[in-house]
């Protein structure tokens, strides 16, 4: 068992007991916690796995969020069956996007990224066919109901975000041991040395891209279900900066790095409010001094440039010599 398997399992423990631990507001801080910290792994299968500079995550968040709030308000649906759309919307939402720049790299992606994300908010607030609710959002999600349970306390929430956490955990899990994700890997460290192995380079990026726009959809919707309530500005450029930074201070790839960058982002303001309006200022500074100090994030990935399965493979080849 490594380390990041031992961490993971220590850290899945305490948040399993911790609303047995604290009071509701405390509670309500976990809940926030969970739900971002889902969001920011969904992003590091974009940025610290694939290598792609994607700075419009929040788009896929807010879709999520929206089309539980527009089916659920708007049309009737309950909240497990706005469950489907809100992980395919930003799907097929992710391939649209990304499939016109997919081929550019760096900076010029960054822009396009910075641009979408810029053009949603403003199609939220301009409240199209009357949906959106235009500045002032949708209130008044209904409550999940499960075979005519209804899941309304703080607790139900809470373990409902955390089961999505176990998910999207075991979806990295097993996606760093398969294929795809030993694709993302050779694309991420060097993309031509990628192409000459054979690898379609733009369909293991858009692969990526509807990946972590799916699993951010699941963030969205469990979000919408938290608050009743959805709004524009929870869904503007500055959250998809937050998700960003928290991929590259926490650590790519990182489990422990991306737990450590959520807490600090969205826990600690919720803690000192009077520090809730600096936590801009607060993040960015950390942001300078982690590249100036530790380049590969607070906790990076301990992986080499070889995967571990190659060197897993070469000493048994070597012990059979």
């Amino acid at each position: 068992m490594n380390k990041t398997t031992i961490i993971a399992t220590l850290f899945i423990a305490v948040m399993a007991f911790f609303p047995f631990l604290v009071d509701s507001a405390w509670l309500s801080i976990g809940i926030t916690f969970l739900i971002f910290a889902v969001v920011a792994f969904s992003q590091d299968i974009i940025l610290g796995r694939a290598g792609i500079f994607n700075m419009g995550h929040a788009i896929f968040f807010g879709i999520g969020a929206y089309a539980t709030a527009i089916l659920n308000v708007h049309f009737g649906l309950e909240i497990i069956e706005t469950l489907p759309f809100a992980i395919i919307l930003p799907v097929i939402v992710s391939i649209l996007l990304a499939g016109p720049i997919i081929h550019l790299r760096g900076d010029y992606l960054l822009v396009a990224t910075i641009g979408f994300n810029i053009i949603f908010e403003q199609v939220l607030s301009n409240n199209p066919f009357d949906l959106t609710g235009g500045p002032n959002g949708i209130f008044g999600i209904d409550v999940v109901r499960i075979f005519g349970y209804e899941l309304f306390s703080q607790i139900s929430i809470y373990y409902i975000a955390f089961g999505l956490l176990i998910i999207t955990l075991f979806i990295i899990r097993n996606l760093d041991n398969s294929k795809y994700g030993r694709a993302l890997y050779y694309i991420n460290k060097d993309e031509i040395a990628a192409k000459s192995m054979g690898i379609n380079v733009s369909y293991y990026k858009l692969f990526a891209f509807a990946l972590g726009a799916a699993i951010a959809g699941a963030a969205g919707c469990v979000f919408a279900i938290q608050y009743s309530a959805v709004s524009p500005e929870s869904f503007n450029f500055m959250q998809s900066v937050m998700f960003f930074a928290i991929v590259l201070v926490g650590g790519s790839a990182s489990l422990p790095g991306i737990i450590i960058g959520t807490f600090v982002m969205f826990v600690l303001p919720e803690l000192f409010t009077e520090f809730k309006e600096s936590r801009y200022l607060i993040f960015g500074a950390a942001m300078i001094l982690t590249m100036i100090l530790r380049p590969n994030g607070v906790w990076p990935a301990t992986f080499g440039n070889i995967p571990n399965y190659l060197k897993r493979k070469a000493a048994k080849l070597k012990g059979e010599k």
